[in-house]
């Protein structure tokens, strides 16, 4: 954070916005310290301290002093999602006198995430960090089920294992890539090319702010299957773009994942919706103006 003062007492920005945890706490107390007039925040998601149990209330208690400190310190704090907007009113993290604005996620490029054509079979593809609250482990259940009724149907899954407490296990992720279960791509700087390789992207996260890889997946005309879930449930119009299913619901994944190969029509239509919803609703350019506008820069 001190870091952060000097950059900002030397650069002398009038405004900053930060974006995701960490600076939104110490972006946000280093703006305020430093002077500079306008500050604001961008709430993605709550992330792993505020989901699960009691194991992580330490955590929590000490996440929540430190965004209710730093959003006292800024002028107007931004949701992906009203879901999350509400638990920070509730919980008494943004002060009823720093206002708040939703918007649509943080946008996606429609032009870099072109359609692409769908190819043959049927493949399904997460994309995400090798956690367990992004339902890494419902996918794979739900994979193991849906092919040994229709064992020619492809899994893809693209992500990486890292420090934290809830990632899936190394011996775990190696024993599905043994018996066959997905295809792991791991970690990819473009994922694209994974994305048009399946037909329909699954996200059966717990909580997001607004997932970016669906929306990613959505421009590039892909029927989505996720969850009913904070941030998730936004994304998708039940029966139109995709299905939602419940929070942690094996049944709901294969159940939805077998309509598809049962109609495989289904994914040449949702995935034309998918790309309507994500240039009516998601492009960055729109999102961009909307926060911009909010922030008082024209």
């Amino acid at each position: 954070m001190l870091h952060l003062i000097q950059l900002m007492r030397r650069l002398r920005p009038q405004w900053v916005l930060g974006y995701t945890i960490k600076p939104v706490i110490y972006g946000s107390l280093a703006a305020w310290l430093a002077g500079v007039p306008r500050r604001y925040a961008l709430v993605t998601g709550l992330g792993y301290a505020f989901q699960g149990d009691s194991e992580r209330g330490r955590l929590r208690s000490v996440v929540q002093w430190l965004y209710a400190t730093a959003l006292r310190r800024t002028h107007k704090a931004f949701f992906q999602n009203p879901d999350d907007e509400a638990v920070f009113l509730s919980q008494g993290l943004l002060p009823l006198s720093v206002p708040s604005c939703v918007v649509n996620g943080s946008g996606v490029e429609l032009a870099a995430y072109a359609p692409a054509p769908l190819p043959p079979g049927t493949r399904f593809l997460l994309v995400a960090r090798l956690l367990g609250d992004k339902g890494v482990r419902e996918y794979i259940e739900a994979a193991r089920r849906v092919r040994r009724r229709n064992p020619e149907v492809k899994f893809g899954l693209v992500g990486w294992i890292d420090g934290n407490p809830d990632s899936i296990r190394q011996d775990e992720l190696d024993a599905w890539v043994r018996d066959g279960t997905v295809q792991f791509y791991g970690r990819l700087t473009d994922v694209r090319p994974a994305i048009a390789e399946c037909n329909v992207y699954v996200l059966p996260s717990y909580r997001e702010g607004t997932p970016r890889t669906v929306l990613e997946a959505m421009a590039m005309g892909r029927a989505i299957i996720t969850t009913d879930a904070p941030g998730c449930r936004e994304t998708v119009v039940d029966g139109e773009n995709g299905f939602l299913v419940p929070v942690k619901s094996v049944d709901g994944l294969e159940a939805s994942m077998q309509r598809f190969i049962d109609e495989p029509a289904l994914m040449s239509r949702m995935g034309r919706r998918a790309r309507e919803v994500a240039e009516e609703k998601y492009d960055v350019h729109k999102v961009n103006a909307v926060m911009l506008r909010e922030m008082g820069i024209e």
